[in-house]
């Protein structure tokens, strides 16, 4: 990568293998020589009143997946934060993941509030005008593989992190105000590529839901002004006519804490998101409170939120593995699809999609901009193009392989996502060790 390079700055040797050179009058600091380090834990689940009517937002490991955290899904009391000696996390600290065998460890993401954390997670708050917490982040994204490293002993297994390895990091320091700079440099160029891979990946799949997969099969009118056309060979069908049930879960009073595997749990209305089913989005069900098991999820339900705001409202996922015990919430509508004639898989996609997500965009109602509904009737008039069921399956199969690539693949052209990708990270990378100029980027 040459864009903004700048031939002219000294460079000297960091000594540090993941580093390499950097700028000559950068510093290499340990993480604990700028910054307060620890990490949390988990309150007993087995003491509800640590954890109903909490106020105290309590994070998981899971958080570290975004670059910037915003809001808890899960909140304990003041008695558990007093008496399970939980620190009070600032806000402009950086969480790491430090356990677990899954990509979290290593991961880390900036808190914008104040907040406890559980086990798995460690927290950096470093010193005001001294680092700027996003450069931070951003030099832990470039050190991932270091610290995955470090994490595993020789046979693999060892899997953790310790606050002691994150507070004996070493990583490089500029100036703050050159840190600002590369940090503003790195959200404004990472969100942009970021947007580019998912403006491909969402072509991608309109393309292949509104037109298959072969681009010489002849088109029609489909009839439906925001479908446009499709092959001539495709019906249009309304939902009805390819459900055999639609109902409404329910939400009584739930815990608000994670609920073991061998009891009753509630999901919550993040459990549906972009098309993506979460299990674990869910909330216990109270001791002596009777489950209904008739409204227990199973691979093959097919799930739609109906109340949310305007943009997220009629979010959708097919379930293809679900725990036990798991029920579902007020705010989600389950259907039974007739999957002779209608692949779960495809109708998610469709209705992720920007032509889906038109219609069901149109239907939303309320008094409120900030929250919305749709109903039954609404979802049973909504329009899909209809390919027989083995291309549906074949079109699911396509979309799987593509987005794969998406995500994996290393191309040597521009023009491919996969360069987007390692573009990506090597901006990042050459960001915060010095290798461009972004002072002159950003003049």
């Amino acid at each position: 990568m040459t864009r903004g390079f700048d031939p002219h700055v000294p460079l000297r040797a960091s000594c540090i293998p993941w580093l390499g050179e950097i700028p000559a009058h950068w510093g290499v600091w340990k993480v604990g020589h700028f910054a307060a380090v620890g990490n949390g834990s988990t309150p007993s689940r087995d003491n509800a009143g640590y954890w109903t009517e909490g106020l105290i937002p309590w994070l998981n490991s899971s958080v570290v997946n975004q670059d910037e955290v915003t809001e808890a899904d899960q909140f304990i009391t003041e008695t558990a934060f007093r008496e399970c000696h939980l620190p009070l996390v600032k806000s402009g600290s950086v969480l790491v993941g430090i356990t677990g065998q899954g990509k979290t460890r290593g991961q880390a993401a900036v808190l914008s509030f104040e907040a406890t954390i559980n086990q798995h997670l460690a927290f950096i708050t470093p010193k005001k005008g001294v680092v700027d917490p996003w450069f931070l982040r951003w030099a832990l994204f470039a050190a991932y593989d270091f610290l995955r490293s470090i994490s595993d002993d020789a046979g693999g297994t060892k899997g953790a992190l310790t606050c002691e390895e994150v507070g004996a990091l070493r990583m490089p320091l500029p100036p703050i105000d050159e840190q600002c700079i590369i940090a503003d440099y790195l959200n404004r160029e990472t969100a942009r590529l970021d947007g580019l891979v998912a403006e491909k990946r969402q072509a991608l799949i309109t393309r292949a839901v509104t037109r298959g997969l072969d681009s010489r099969t002849p088109l029609r009118d489909s009839g439906i002004p925001w479908l446009g056309e499709i092959p001539a060979y495709w019906s249009t069908e309304r939902l009805r006519w390819l459900i055999s049930s639609i109902e409404q879960g329910w939400s009584p009073e739930a815990e608000n804490r994670e609920p073991k595997e061998d009891e009753w749990a509630v999901l919550k209305l993040n459990a549906v998101a972009h098309g993506q089913f979460n299990p674990s989005a869910a909330k216990a069900l109270p001791v002596g409170l009777q489950a209904r098991a008739d409204l227990e999820v199973h691979p093959g339900d097919f799930l739609i939120t109906r109340a949310n705001t305007p943009a997220l409202v009629g979010d959708v996922c097919f379930v293809m593995e679900a725990r036990p015990l798991l029920m579902l919430c007020d705010l989600i509508y389950r259907l039974r699809l007739c999957d002779d004639r209608l692949d779960g898989q495809y109708l998610s996609h469709f209705f992720t999609s920007p032509k889906g997500r038109e219609q069901i965009e149109s239907d939303a109602r309320g008094t409120s901009n900030s929250m919305v509904k749709i109903s039954q009737e609404h979802i049973k008039n909504w329009w899909l193009p209809l390919p027989p069921i083995d291309e549906q399956r074949a079109i699911v199969a396509h979309i799987a392989t593509e987005t794969a690539k998406l995500d994996t693949l290393r191309a040597a052209t521009e023009c491919t996502i996969a360069l987007l990708k390692e573009h990506r990270a090597a901006l990042i990378a050459a960001a915060v060790t010095g290798k461009i100029n972004v002072q002159g980027e950003i003049a």
